[in-house]
């Protein structure tokens, strides 16, 4: 197995630990110093940098949110003067103010070369060709990725989102051995070759660097058994660079660099969660300079874990994302996550991936539908079968959501298509 640096990604945990909290130190003097934001927030909460000696009283520290981002647009949150940055990505703004990111040159060195010691640990080498089809420009995925394989001597093709017809041509001339975007987009190409009576199982891919949205094991296995290629969870946020860790050879989590990022797991009441426990992602970059993360509530909910991996690598593994804090739908009282509904969609063998939910509330109670897109092999005209896959999907949902859902069944390729993140909730419930 071949190691970018393999003194720290060997590291004992316990030496590990030890620099974490040198940095997290240095981090947090650093901001209370360079920050009137951070520095009101630490001495309204009573906490001085001299006070964080340890990783309970690091706790002391107040919770960054992405309100604070957004209440601070466009660059309040920058601690660099201007001629330092060299590069500013911008948040969609989908759901409110946009989130502007700035780099230094030492920022955008760390954020490739994070990208770089996952893409070396599944195998990726020099010898490798990337076919990029995450999206260039404000959007951070095209460029962290294509400039961590540039790090590591592969040649990459930067295709870019759109033009299916296009990203098969190039897969087909150019012969890429690795591709990167977004899972469904993946199994989008899929669908275009057996489209064109082809599969991607005869072209040179061997691997996928998939992220940018939650998937599941499930789809995993589907668009592997479908194309033959192995497929690398990928985790990050503009807010933290943009991607920026991946799953080993192993695919038994994602390496997170302790020398990068120091991830806490809390509970409902802010305590921290047992090793491999559920709970939400609380995230500090340790060496960001122009724009810095400290005790960041990033929204996701997963699980860490320390284990020595098989690969060698002994830094905390963060396990599959199994929803977020501000997307959760609260339908008739009880909790739902959208990737709750993809893993029971993942179980059946006639389904594709593609789904879309739709929430409604007439007479003030509120309804669910699920549509969900069958395979084309299991395409049939027999009502009867069709019926049956139906009940097999609702009654798996309401075993998994406690909570039934009116599924309806869709004829391959009816269903949406995203180039980037995949949308899948609509909600036109009114409280009028």
């Amino acid at each position: 197995m071949a190691f970018r640096d393999e003194k720290i990604e060997t590291m004992p945990r316990e030496d590990l630990e030890r620099l974490q909290m040198d940095l997290l130190k240095r981090q947090v003097r650093r901001m209370y110093d360079s920050s009137e934001f951070f520095r009101g927030r630490m001495d309204a909460a009573g906490v001085r940098p001299e006070d964080v000696v340890d990783r309970e009283s690091f706790r002391r520290v107040p919770f960054m949110r992405k309100t604070d981002l957004r209440d601070n647009y466009p660059d309040k949150l920058f601690v660099r003067p201007r001629e330092e940055i060299v590069r500013m990505h911008v948040s969609s703004g989908t759901t409110g103010r946009p989130t502007v990111v700035g780099y230094t040159a030492n920022d955008l060195d760390e954020w490739s070369e994070s990208i770089a010691r996952g893409m070396a640990s599944f195998g990726m080498t020099s010898a490798d060709t990337l076919q990029n089809y995450h999206g260039y420009g404000l959007f951070t995925g095209g460029l962290g990725v294509h400039q961590a394989a540039e790090k590591i001597g592969a040649a990459v093709i930067p295709a870019g989102t759109g033009n299916t017809a296009r990203q098969v041509m190039l897969i087909e001339d150019l012969r890429p051995t690795v591709c990167a975007g977004t899972p469904s987009y993946l199994f989008h190409i899929a669908d275009a070759f057996e489209g064109m009576g082809k599969s991607m199982r005869g072209t040179a891919v061997e691997k996928a660097i998939a992220g940018g949205e939650p998937w599941s094991e499930s789809m995993r296995r589907k668009i592997e058994g479908r194309t033959g290629i192995k497929a690398y969870n990928c985790y990050g946020a503009s807010e933290m660079y943009g991607p920026l860790f991946l799953e080993c050879s192993e695919q038994r989590g994602v390496h997170v660099w302790a020398d990068v990022c120091y991830m806490e797991i809390l509970d409902e009441s802010g305590e921290p969660c047992a090793e491999g426990e559920s709970g939400e992602m609380v995230v500090t970059m340790l060496n960001k300079e122009a724009f810095p993360l400290i005790r960041y509530r990033i929204g996701d909910v997963s699980s860490l874990v320390w284990e020595r991996c098989a690969c060698g690598r002994t830094h905390p593994r963060l396990m599959r994302i199994t929803g977020r804090t501000d997307d959760m739908l609260v339908v008739r009282g009880i909790n739902v996550f959208p990737s709750q509904i993809e893993s029971v969609i993942g179980e059946m063998p006639f389904l594709s991936p593609f789904y879309h939910i739709t929430l409604s509330n007439e007479g003030y109670m509120d309804e669910m539908t699920v549509e969900v897109e069958i395979d084309e092999a299991s395409l049939t005209e027999d009502t009867v079968k069709l019926a049956s896959m139906a009940r097999a999907v609702e009654s798996r949902m309401k075993d998994v959501l406690n909570l039934k859902a009116d599924v309806r069944l869709a004829l391959p390729g009816t269903l949406g298509r995203f180039e980037g993140k995949a949308k899948h909730v609509t909600d036109n419930r009114s409280y009028d």
